[in-house]
């Protein structure tokens, strides 16, 4: 289906990082139209380029479509932090009543007693991130129950409290960013499955068309791996399971990480959403089950329980979807051949860096610097390793 040249584009309020249309007359194909892919298009049709953002499926039917929307800049690494933060506050630029809610909200993550390397670990962290510059408070037990009187407490070592966060839906986020981009230029085709090529960059169509262009942006997620596999390019991440519900119940606030539990939640228009069931196994992004486990939804909702002893919940609805593993955790994001940009990886945490991961990717397609820590070519692509939460608690020295 193509896409609509001449589509209007939401109002966006853009704030002072927004790109000034200058007419490079670059021809640019970005693959996969997810949060990050659709972020990418938009911020490189503003500045002017001929951009088709191709999509095997529907705008959003990936990893984004099943993604938990939640966001925070609360990251003891400094790059992290400044990814984070700027992501927030792209999302509150562009957010509005015609676009998407990005609905503030505070972050906790706790350790329970008993757990003294996690509740070391965010002692730590907390105290980098007041480093950083980020709003970053540790918290007792007791402050977290004069605070979120929801919260059970009593078993609480340790917390730390990010004040720069929210939630929003990542489905609306994203087809708004992709319908942006429509109305800013670029080309929708979705339900257009391609295959990747290059020397020269290009993409071919399902009825052999190639189409050769200036660059090719692969955002596709899980299937990044194998669509640069079938051109004959390596890289190294592992799609991997994971699973989330939504349970009505009563939740203003806070989102919160339970550290020594290994679940999260937030607060949703139907109640609250809740996150776990990660699998330590690589995932056919093609063939795995989208439905969550039989005893997986019983087991969540009475942990969460523990830490809800008020809420009354009942299971809405529950799913699976897929996240992206590396060697060390950080994402490949980059030029990972001439002509070939890649931006996966993210080990959950790709919705809320897309505002600003899609605006640094577009950027360095347009001839800025890339991001070092996040060069895809560190690794040679057939590196072995360990698939691991995304969401964790580490010491600097672990």
């Amino acid at each position: 289906m193509s896409g609509n040249r001449n589509g209007e584009e939401p109002e966006l309020a853009v704030g002072a990082d927004a790109f000034v249309q200058s007419g490079t007359g670059l021809e640019i194909a970005v693959v996969g139209a997810g949060a990050v892919g659709a972020t990418t298009a938009y911020d490189l049709a503003r500045e002017g380029a001929d951009v088709t953002l191709y999509e095997k499926g529907s705008i959003a039917s990936g990893s984004s479509g099943r993604a938990a929307g939640v966001c925070y800049d609360a990251f003891a690494d400094p790059l992290d932090a400044e990814i984070g933060a700027d992501a927030i506050e792209r999302f509150r630029d562009l957010s509005g009543d015609d676009t998407f809610p990005f609905v503030e909200c505070p972050y906790v993550w706790l350790a329970r007693e008993g757990d003294s390397e996690r509740a070391d670990a965010i002692r730590e962290q907390v105290g980098r991130m007041q480093e950083n510059g980020i709003v970053a408070l540790e918290a007792t037990g007791d402050d977290l129950a004069d605070r979120f009187p929801s919260l059970r407490t009593d078993d609480v070592e340790v917390a730390g409290i990010a004040g720069g966060a929210g939630y929003t839906d990542p489905a609306t986020y994203t087809a708004c960013l992709a319908a942006a981009a429509n109305g800013a230029g670029a080309a929708l085709e979705s339900e257009t499955p391609v295959q990747v090529r290059t020397d020269p960059s290009r993409v071919v169509l399902e009825d052999g068309t190639e189409r050769e262009v200036d660059a090719v942006v692969v955002t596709a997620g899980a299937h990044t791996k194998r669509l640069l596999a079938d051109a004959g390019i390596s890289i190294a991440m592992k799609p991997y399971r994971v699973q989330a519900l939504v349970a009505s119940g009563d939740l203003a606030e806070p989102m919160c990480y339970d550290a020594t539990d290994s679940l999260y939640l937030r607060p949703h228009p139907d109640g609250l959403l809740v996150g776990n069931g990660t699998e330590y196994v690589e995932a056919d992004p093609d063939d795995y089950e989208r439905d969550a486990d039989l005893d997986f939804a019983n087991d969540l909702l009475a942990r969460v329980e523990h830490r809800l002893p008020e809420a009354d919940l009942e299971l809405e609805r529950a799913w699976a979807g897929l996240c992206t593993a590396t060697p060390d955790r950080d994402p490949l994001v980059g030029e990972l051949r001439d002509g070939l940009y890649v931006a996966t990886g993210f080990q959950g945490h790709g919705f809320m860096r897309a505002p600003a991961i899609g605006q640094r990717l577009a950027e360095q397609v347009l001839g800025d610097d890339g991001i070092e820590a996040f060069d895809p070519t560190r690794f040679d692509g057939d590196e072995s390793f360990e698939i691991v939460d995304g969401m964790s608690v580490e010491s600097e020295s672990a």
